[in-house]
């Protein structure tokens, strides 16, 4: 199922989750070793780190939420998506909870604060994993057509044009570009997407 939110030909959720998961799990390094050390510079740094980290997940949702909403009902991609937003939507608030725990003195946070960007970070570790069940396993967010040859994103032809296609004109007119979307795959497609590109 291709994304709805595209730049460039490539959908946008996994583009921008990338910064807030890196800044919130540093953050979280950050208050180990702060703890470790006794060193408040790491704290302070963690509260910046989640500062951005849930601006970042804010960025994120939006087109993973526009993705989600294109799903079909009644598939488990549905219900899977469904997990994974609303788990980073508790990842986040539990960010939020440790940052404004922390607004007084960043770098001395106390219990609580440490405590909500741990089980945050924990949490963004099963939603993560949630996520890459959808692209991965579910086809959230592929290109219909998609093989190991496909054309760049860039060319503007599908991913199942066929090798020597150049332009839109001259792909071969049986192709409309919809025949995945219109019709339900078979549950387990990846034998034809490494086969398809062995032609």
């Amino acid at each position: 199922m291709e994304s709805r939110a595209k730049v460039a030909g490539h959908a946008v959720h996994p583009m921008l989750i990338v910064f807030p998961l890196g800044l919130l799990a540093t953050a979280v390094v950050f208050d180990i070793i702060h703890l470790v050390s006794g060193d408040i510079r790491w704290a302070e740094v963690a509260y910046y780190l989640i500062g951005a980290g849930v601006v970042g997940g804010l960025a994120a949702a939006v087109p993973g939420w526009i993705d989600w909403f294109a799903i079909p009902q009644g598939t488990r991609a549905k219900r899977i998506g469904l997990i994974h937003g609303v788990g980073n939507t508790v990842v986040l608030v539990l960010f939020v909870l440790s940052w404004l725990l922390r607004r007084e003195n960043p770098g001395v946070p106390p219990t609580e604060a440490v405590v909500a960007g741990l089980a945050g970070g924990g949490l963004a570790a099963i939603t993560g994993w949630l996520g890459g069940e959808l692209v991965e396993r579910l086809g959230v967010g592929v290109d219909d057509g998609a093989h190991l040859d496909a054309p760049s994103s860039l060319s503007e032809l599908p991913a199942g044009a066929e090798r020597g296609v150049v332009s839109r004109s001259a792909m071969p007119s049986r192709y409309q570009g919809v025949e995945r979307r219109a019709f339900p795959q078979p549950a387990y497609a990846g034998v034809e997407r490494r086969s398809r590109g062995a032609h």
